[in-house]
């Protein structure tokens, strides 16, 4: 009686660093590469990967798998996040803290999975993030002009939920069973002006601004800035009273704006998953950079489950290194900093789908799972949620 007492303590007090499965979830780091090359979800196995390339990581990303909500009813699920900083990496870290708690709030109050919840919790992050710019604009101006794309998927009841805002990306790989090919179908909208329909939406959106996406060295840009058109963050963009001094001027809209330029608003579409579908890619534009969708299905489709965020991202690095005629071997010994003239930060997440898992999303139930690429540490005080002893 003792002992299993001393067992539900330990459970109820220990640190999450464990998926499950007994395995360190903190992964494992190789100069600028993190990695963890395998663990389980709720609904099959999963393999992560980040490689710096920016002085600060700018790229955070979470798997989180078991309850989403704060209910001991559900639903339950896996959710990941892939959050890609620019101007800084503040923007991205408060992303994964605050997301995940804000979808788990709103689920509880609607007692399910939804839109509707996504979109509550994409809107609640921006506005936590503006109060922050707010409160350090006198002593920190330029965090205004920090921010991140923000690609969420959601797996809960045999739906896929697939939200987005910026160019990071979700594909999917479906097995086309007259054949045996496994095929990549992009399930993410991106929202990068390079994109012709993008473009378009920015201008029918700024009718009165003929300069509302330019052309800059050979790169199209809004307002000349940025090249998306859709984030977390970004209020210099957003609110004109954070476009002024003592902003840095180049980021200053010299004209002044009456309406935001860029949008918070995700681009969130809905998937019934079937027994064809294989895994899920979520990936920083870093990843398809140098990979087309295709090739990245293909990489994970021929290759071992254990380690295949790594390899991805090694196959990227590669293609990175001959576009500068040099190898491998070297790219890899450039430090952070420079190594961002070679790549960009990068992070894979690559989900596996076990059909007959997902087919009983319903009853699945496990033990919860929270890691975070790049293995930031979790504060000393956070702990374990704990579930009463089961008898045995």
């Amino acid at each position: 009686m003792l002992s299993r007492l001393m067992d539900f303590l330990t459970a109820c007090w220990r640190r999450r660093s464990s998926d499950g499965k007994g395995s360190e979830v903190t992964g494992r780091k190789d100069g600028l590469l993190w990695y963890k090359d395998a663990g389980q979800h709720l609904f099959g196995e999963y393999s992560m990967a980040v490689v710096q390339a920016n002085n600060l990581l700018e790229d955070q990303s979470q798997i989180e798998s078991g309850p989403l909500s704060l209910l001991e009813t559900g639903p339950y699920g896996t959710f990941v996040g892939v959050y890609d900083g620019h101007g800084g990496p503040e923007t991205s870290r408060y992303v994964c803290d605050h997301l995940f708690q804000h979808l788990k709030r709103f689920a509880s109050e609607q007692k399910s999975m939804s839109v509707e919840v996504i979109r509550k919790a994409y809107q609640a992050t921006e506005e936590g993030f503006l109060s922050v710019v707010t409160k350090q604009w006198p002593m920190n101006p330029q965090i205004a002009a920090v921010g991140s794309c923000c690609l969420v998927g959601v797996i809960c009841g045999g739906i896929l939920y697939i939200a987005n805002l910026g160019d990071s990306r979700a594909v999917l790989g479906r097995v086309v069973r007259a054949t045996g090919e496994v095929l990549a179908i992009q399930l993410s909208s991106e929202h990068n002006v390079g994109i012709e329909s993008v473009r378009q939406e920015m201008h029918s959106l700024h009718p009165d601004d003929s300069k509302i996406v330019v052309l800059k060295h050979n790169v199209w840009r809004v307002k000349g800035l940025i090249q998306i058109s859709r984030s977390i963050g970004d209020v210099y963009l957003k609110k004109a009273e954070f476009n002024k001094e003592p902003l840095y001027a180049k980021f200053r809209v010299r004209d002044g704006f009456k309406r935001p330029i860029l949008s918070s608003d995700p681009s969130i579409s809905v998937h019934e998953l079937q027994s064809h579908d294989q895994f899920l890619i979520f990936a920083s534009d870093g990843l398809w950079e140098h990979l087309s969708n295709q090739d990245a299905v293909d990489i994970v489709q021929n290759n071992p489950q254990n380690g295949i965020a790594r390899r991805l991202i090694k196959a990227a690095l590669q293609e990175a290194a001959k576009k500068r005629e040099m190898r491998y071997s070297d790219l890899k010994k450039i430090d952070r900093g420079v190594r961002r003239h070679f790549h960009d930060d990068i992070t894979v997440v690559v989900v596996f789908l076990d059909s007959n898992l997902v087919s009983r999303a319903s009853s699945v139930r496990g033990p919860p799972l929270s890691v975070r690429g790049g293995g930031v540490p979790l504060p000393s005080r956070t702990l374990a949620p704990c579930a009463a002893p089961m008898e045995t």
